[in-house]
């Protein structure tokens, strides 16, 4: 792809897992996320080698505040002097104040792993943070770029429609596409929950919201740019419905959730080590589920916080 779009793998859990993104244009540049702490080097290196300096960055666009994609924003933006965070208004207090987000995944992780795996969050000022609502544009040296409200992995989360060169960057919510699941079918492509916000109807809708902008390609964070959007968003939806059946027979199934969290991680596992065969992938059962098996996990933490959550909502 040109129009002065350049890939950066982030170096984040692997290589091409994880993926932030430079635009330039007319001598001017947008990050699109940018990984955790231990990326701003490479994003900076990125810079250098599209021939642009700290000073020449307008923006830093977060397609949603989860720390894969903007742990490293406060860290980054200390660096780039003329640059501005832009982020869905859900998300903004977390750049400005990222101690509840810090609490939250260190209640999960650790305080080690946190700081081993992310780097200790940087607040960033409050004047340097642009809430951007549906339908917000960013100008980067007159080329628009529109900011859709894309939730159904998080209720944070936004896409970027890049008019000019006509494709989105869609953070998760056009789902996982590891280019090591490219056969001569082309991408494969699987859905991505959240352990506290997924909602597959509010994702469902998000898709197809993206679809009816009719891009050439989508940008996902994990990882790099897809064609055929039309195909993989029908295999998306597929999935969402297929993953919420599981989700609810092992609901079924199982009082505990411990049972029913393996149960569902048993279940994903077979769907898409099924999908990716019938897509003509010929790695091995055990090497499919080294390459997903933080996703099988995530995604189950996520069908169970949403199986719990609409419990209460019944009651």
């Amino acid at each position: 792809m040109s129009h002065g779009i350049h890939t950066i793998d982030t170096g984040f859990v692997r290589p091409r897992f994880d993926a932030a993104y430079l635009l330039v244009e007319q001598g001017r540049g947008a990050f699109i996320d940018c990984g955790t702490n231990f990326a701003a080097p490479r994003m900076l290196d990125a810079l250098r080698d599209a021939g642009l300096s700290p000073a020449d960055v307008d923006w830093l666009i977060l397609t949603h505040v989860h720390l894969d994609h903007a742990g490293g924003a406060g860290e980054l933006i200390a660096q780039l002097p003329n640059a501005r965070l832009v982020v869905h208004p859900r998300g903004a207090r977390h750049m400005i104040d990222p101690s509840q987000l810090w609490a939250g995944a260190s209640a999960v992780y650790g305080e080690a792993v946190m700081e081993s795996t992310y780097g200790r969050l940087r607040p960033i000022p409050a004047e340097r943070v642009i809430e951007a609502a549906d339908g917000h544009v960013v100008d980067l040296a007159g080329r628009p770029l529109r900011c859709i409200d894309t939730p159904g992995h998080a209720r944070h989360h936004m896409s970027i429609y890049d008019a000019r060169a006509q494709v989105c960057f869609t953070g998760d919510t056009f789902g996982l596409s590891y280019r090591e699941f490219d056969t001569a079918q082309g991408a494969f492509i699987l859905p991505t929950t959240s352990p506290v916000q997924f909602d597959p109807a509010a994702l469902h809708a998000s898709i197809d919201r993206l679809v009816a902008l009719k891009p050439t390609a989508i940008y996902v964070t994990h990882f790099d740019h897809v064609t055929e959007v039309e195909r993989l968003a029908g295999d998306l939806h597929v999935q969402i419905d297929a993953m919420v059946a599981i989700a609810q027979s092992a609901d079924q199934a199982h009082d505990d959730r411990d049972a029913r969290h393996e149960s569902m991680k048993r279940s994903l596992t077979e769907l898409y080590a099924s999908r990716a065969r019938a897509h003509g992938w010929q790695g091995s059962d055990s090497e499919s589920l080294a390459l997903l098996g933080m996703d099988i996990e995530l995604n189950a933490q996520g069908l169970g916080v949403w199986l719990d959550g609409a419990r209460k909502r019944a009651s």
